[in-house]
Parts: C-alpha cells; structure tokens; sequence
C-alpha cells in the first residue's frame, strides 16, 4: 500500500518537472507578461497541492531559523549600538575642540607724536627688525633749532635768578640800614621833645626831628615790602639752590620737552618684529602728528614675532570644565603635520559679541536663542624649531580638560554642588 501510494506521487512529481522543464524553455523562447506568469504559477500550485504541500513543509523550519537569527542579530546590532554609544559618551566630555580660532599676535602701525617731513625710511617690506632699530626718521631741523631755544632761555632763567637773589640780599642791607637811619631819626626827635618841653629847644626843630622820624619809618617800611615782594618772586626760597626754584623747573621742563621732541623725530621698533605697509611711507611725506596712527600715509606696521598667541572661540555649552592652565594642542591648516602645544592662559569674561559694534537686541519679539561663543587665549609653547606663525592664521584647538564622565552623569546626576547665590538665598 505505501508503494501503491508513494508511485502517484513520483509520477507527478515526475510530471511536474517535465512541465516546468518545458514551462522554461516556453518563458525563454516566448516571455509573457509578468502579470500572467504570476498566474500561471498560482494554477500550477492549485493543480499539485501535494507537491506545494511537501515543499511548503520543509521551507517552514528554514523560514523560522532564519527568523530566529535575523531578530538575534537586529538584537544584538542594537545592544552594540547601545554599548558603543555609551563607551563612547563616557570616554568623551574630556576633549574640547573647535576650529574657529586664529593666531594673534601683537600689532601696531608705528608712529611718532611730532609733525614734519619724513627724512628717510630705513627699512624694507618683510624685514625682520629689533627691538630699538630705526624705521625711518622725520626732518630734524626744526626740532634742533626749537632746543637750543629753550636751552638758552634755560640759561637766561638761570641768570635772572641768580640776579633776584642778589637783588633780595641787597635790599635786606638797605633795611638794616635803613632801620639803623629809623632809629637815629627816633632818638633825635625824643631829644628835641624834651628840649621843647623844658623849653630849652624850638618848635621848629621839634617838627623837623618828628617829621624825619616818620619818614624814615615809611621809607623802612616800603623796603620791607619790596623784600616781601622779591622773597616771592623767589619762589619763598631765597637760599635754595637755583635749580629748585619754580622758574628754573619751568624753563627746565620746556628744555626738556623740546629735546623728547627732537629724540621722536627717529622712530624706533618697540619690540621685535616684521614690518609691513613700509611703501606708504616715503620720503618728503608731511607727517601729522593727530592722525599719522590713523593712515598708513604715516606709520610703518609692525606684527611681533616673539608675542604670539591663539584666540579661540569656544561655544558656552563646551566650557562647562574648562579653566586657566588646561594643556591645549594646536594645529594650523598652513601646516597640517605640525602640532603646536600650549595651554590656556585666560577666559574671557564675556562673550564676543558684548563688545561688538552692533549688539543683539534680544528684548525684542523676534528673539531666537543662539549659542554664544566665549573667547579663550592660549599661550604657545616656544619650539626652536618650528615655523612662523603668521597673524590670522586658521588653526583647530583642543582643549583637554582632564575630566572623566560618570555614570550617574548620564542619569542626570553630574552635579549637587551650591552655587554662592543659591546658597546666599538659603541663609
């Protein structure tokens, strides 16, 4: 019975396959629309159940392994993920990076705060200069001649007070003597009043003595002013050396003033650098001394090779543990292979935009929340070696903070300390 069984089935098995056989060699040498193909397969499953039974039956366990393995691997694909991005969360947090930062350094267009014709200039666009070297230099005529002016009238101060002083002692003599003629005058006219009164002298002679007396105190009195008035002159120092008298410091002061001036008719370098825009200037040039600072016409610049540093603009969200002193490693896009290494030298306590020409008006009704970047200079380490920094330079920072993420962190537990205000309110 299971041979008399089992022999329909191979036979249509059999069959089937000489169809199908067939069936392909139909489909390559004639193709039929897809949608009758679709339907040319559905009656052939009608027509042998028992054929799409048996092979349904064995695809079955395959099917459900195959599911079993895919949601395993979407699973674990996911537990990966999971794993991965918190390894990564954790080990991350340390590292602050940010590309908008730029090399500094110090600058300045050269200048002097006297006018004239510029004489010469002494040095070359690009050229290395020290600290003290001449940059050019401004006619210098004018300035010698306004010194040796004020070095005369020095020396004529001088000289007139030393008269003064001369002067004050002479009329100190004449009081003496004039107090020594006061006091003749004086014994004389009591002599003449006793002898009026014992009727031994005249009325005459009397009023004469009197008379005398009185004009002799006015006269002693007048050249008591006029000592008054030269002790003044003198500053109320009669003994005191000239140099410390007020006008000698006066003229002292102008001589001075005249020889700074003449000493600024050469401008040097104030420190170490390159100078550039050196070809606005050329000789013959009238250099004002108001605006020279304010127009290449009259300065020559000068950006510092020795005072370099970075200015980085770090967003507020990533300064959270950011602070003076962290390790900082620099690369320029000039020199992609080269790193620089420094640290953080300060934290500016504002954001950039508080000192911007035009800051943002964020009372008004159109206000949208933007991230605000926060200034941070860092110092360079000095490397023998290495090339030039030139101002304005792109660079990429970062900035490593030393600090390690934690678990409860994750949670939303970094933190329980007390700022100083809150901890204010609670007293």
């Amino acid at each position: 019975m299971e041979n008399a069984r089992t022999l329909p089935v191979s036979h249509d098995e059999n069959a089937l396959d000489e169809r199908s056989a067939a069936e392909s060699r139909n489909d390559i040498a004639h193709p039929e629309p897809v949608h009758l193909k679709t339907r040319s397969v559905q009656a052939r499953g009608q027509e042998n159940p028992v054929a799409t039974g048996l092979s349904s039956g064995a695809a079955q366990p395959a099917r459900k392994g195959r599911g079993v393995l895919r949601a395993f691997l979407m699973l674990a694909g996911i537990a990966a993920a999971i794993v991965g991005a918190g390894a990564m969360w954790l080990r991350g947090g340390r590292v602050i990076s940010t590309d908008n930062a730029y090399v500094r350094a110090a600058k300045l267009m050269v200048s002097t705060d006297v006018s004239g014709i510029v004489s010469s200039v002494e040095v070359k666009e690009g050229e290395r200069v020290k600290a003290g070297q001449v940059l050019f230099r401004v006619d210098a005529q004018q300035f010698e001649i306004a010194l040796r002016i004020a070095e005369a009238q020095l020396e004529q101060t001088k000289i007139n007070l030393q008269a003064s002083q001369q002067d004050y002692q002479r009329l100190l003599n004449d009081i003496s003597a004039q107090e020594a003629q006061t006091n003749l005058a004086r014994t004389i006219s009591d002599r003449a009043a006793a002898l009026l009164a014992s009727n031994a002298g005249t009325r005459a002679a009397f009023d004469q003595a009197h008379f005398t007396l009185i004009a002799s105190q006015k006269q002693l009195e007048a050249m008591r002013g006029q000592a008054r008035a030269a002790l003044t002159r003198l500053g109320g120092g009669a003994d005191l050396p000239v140099e410390q008298l007020p006008q000698y410091l006066v003229a002292k002061a102008q001589t001075d003033e005249a020889r700074r001036q003449l000493e600024h008719t050469i401008v040097r370098a104030p420190f170490a650098g390159i100078v550039t825009a050196v070809d606005h200037l050329q000789p013959g040039t009238f250099l004002v001394s108001q605006t020279a600072a304010l127009t290449n016409t009259g300065a020559v610049g000068l950006i510092a090779t020795d005072d370099v540093w970075i200015d980085a603009n770090v967003k507020e969200t990533d300064l959270t543990e950011a602070k003076i002193g962290d390790p900082v490693e620099v690369s320029v896009d000039a020199y992609p292979n080269r790193v620089w290494r420094g640290r953080v030298a300060s934290i500016a306590p504002s954001s950039g935009s508080e000192f911007s020409i035009l800051p943002a008006q964020n009372a008004g009704g159109n206000w949208v929340k933007v991230v605000q970047r926060v200034p941070v200079r860092i110092a360079i380490e000095p490397e023998p070696d290495a090339p030039v920094l030139r101002a304005g330079m792109s660079a990429i920072v970062e900035i490593d903070t030393g600090h390690v993420r934690t678990l409860p962190e994750l949670w939303g537990g970094a933190r329980t300390e007390t700022s100083p205000i809150h901890a204010t309110r609670g007293k």
